[in-house]
């Protein structure tokens, strides 16, 4: 990219030209950087012409392109100066989210039934395109369910008063408007709360292989051989179905605003219009759906260790969302300002000290999660301090598709993917071998790389790093 400037070693900047109202702003190392597809500096800079945002447009180090903003995209808008919110900004999956749960336990004392323990989960978590989960919800229920969150859930016997202080937000999304939300997409959730989806989603049972951070570890209760599990899934039809109701109103919103869009894919309508207050309560109400939803999947988790493993102890480290757009108050050009932080496949890092982490985190920073795929290493990191001025506490959320799926079952097969894995040790559970291949570990950037170069850009700090044993697919 010729007008790619680089500021340090790990980040880089295009300057503000033509409709650009702030510099569009790139965390990645020199392989990273040379290996981005064109189309993201083409995302970022359209972004950086959009009404109200606030300081740049910025890509984390697992950028790549996606729907009007790129995925791992994150910028902030200022409702006062006519900023504006965006469902391309935010994602079809709403609150597409990572939960890593701790067990108490150690390899050895799985090994002899990992098996079993891969068997049980994949038939206590319902997987796939389609699939449904145990509850059958009413329209009230739905409603109550988009209003309350993880502790609509803890309310009905599906986890514990912690799991709410181990989420974000405290478990609830503030500003949710199940009204907002249309019958259609109300109607494509009411089987599908507990349920992981499909696509880039997954259940993994995954064992500490390395500590970076003895005492952030300590403070999370993680060591070395400890075996956790992660849980990687969203707001499944309605997060979609959001997102597809509200678009073209977006449009509409944006044309009789006076916007000027670069794509259409960056329809947009100021925070402050009816459109853009409506998408807001629904969109709120989605990350509602997502939580709820992760949290019955942690309570099935821990009902199919009870089988297997009865003397584990499951307990939330952390949930963290990385498709979202939320009310943060942050300072810029030393004056406090509430900002609509936009982040799609970036995960909120706040550092340590930060009023809005459970007390028991505070010192340490928030536990931010970067999911790997199937075979490759996931991490646990933490917020970092430096992370607040350079893009608003916002990190990287996975290693990032490096190919499209198409691309992906051209080149391998399902079938030789589990076999491969399967020889690393690895067991992999899945209903559709095109959706193992679609999801192939070379697929994607290499995952070490970006959160190498997420810690090097002072995002956030490495504290772990994880290994696949168990893999159910969506």
């Amino acid at each position: 990219m010729k007008n790619l400037k680089k500021r340090s070693g790990y980040q880089w900047f295009i300057e503000p030209s033509e409709k650009m109202r702030v510099p569009f702003i790139i965390f990645g190392d020199d392989d990273i950087i040379k290996n981005l597809d064109e189309k993201v500096y083409e995302q970022g800079t359209n972004v950086a012409s959009l009404p109200g945002i606030v300081k740049a447009s910025f890509a984390m180090p697992d950028a790549h392109w996606g729907y009007g903003f790129p995925i791992g995209g994150v910028a902030a808008f200022d409702p006062d100066k006519g900023g504006v919110i965006s469902a391309g900004g935010v994602g079809f999956d709403i609150s597409c989210g990572v939960r890593t749960i701790l067990t108490g336990l150690k390899e050895d004392q799985i090994e002899s039934v990992k098996d079993r323990l891969a068997d049980e989960l994949a038939r206590h978590i319902p997987a796939g395109v389609g699939s449904t989960g145990r509850l059958n919800l009413s329209k009230d229920k739905i409603d109550e369910m988009l209003a309350g969150g993880v502790k609509w859930a803890v309310e009905r016997g599906y986890g514990t008063q912690k799991d709410l202080q181990r989420t974000e937000e405290n478990g609830i999304a503030s500003g949710a408007v199940p009204a907002y939300v249309s019958d259609k997409a109300k109607e494509r959730q009411k089987e599908e709360v507990g349920t992981l989806g499909s696509g880039n989603h997954y259940l993994e049972v995954q064992k500490v292989i390395e500590i970076f951070d003895a005492e952030i570890a300590n403070a999370y209760n993680v060591t070395l051989g400890d075996i956790v599990v992660t849980i990687h899934c969203g707001s499944r039809g309605l997060g979609h179905q959001v997102a597809t109701d509200y678009m073209p109103r977006m449009l509409e919103a944006a044309k009789e605003a006076g916007i000027e869009l670069p794509e259409r894919d960056l329809a947009c309508a100021p925070i402050n219009s009816s459109v853009g207050k409506q998408y807001y309560g629904a969109m709120r109400a989605g990350i509602n759906c997502a939580i709820a939803n992760r949290q019955v999947l942690t309570h099935l988790v821990r009902e199919a260790f009870d089988k297997v493993l009865p003397q584990a102890d499951l307990k939330l480290l952390y949930d963290v969302s990385h498709n979202t757009c939320k009310v943060e108050e942050h300072k810029v050009d030393g004056k406090s300002m509430k900002l609509y932080i936009h982040r799609k496949g970036a995960t909120r890092a706040f550092g340590p000290g930060h009023p809005a982490l459970p007390q028991d985190l505070r010192d340490a920073g928030q536990p931010v999660l970067i999911g790997g795929t199937m075979g490759t290493f996931s991490y646990i990191l933490a917020g970092m301090e430096e992370s607040e001025d350079l893009c608003f506490s916002s990190c990287s959320h996975g290693a990032g598709r490096a190919m499209s799926r198409t691309q992906a079952t051209k080149k391998w097969s399902g079938r030789e993917v589990v076999k491969s894995l399967a020889q690393k040790g690895i067991i992999i559970k899945s209903a559709s071998m095109k959706g193992i291949a679609e999801e192939a570990p070379g697929a994607y950037k290499d995952v070490v790389s970006v959160a190498d170069a997420t810690e090097k850009a002072h995002l956030a700090k490495r504290v772990a790093k994880l290994a696949p044993l168990i893999c159910v697919k969506g």
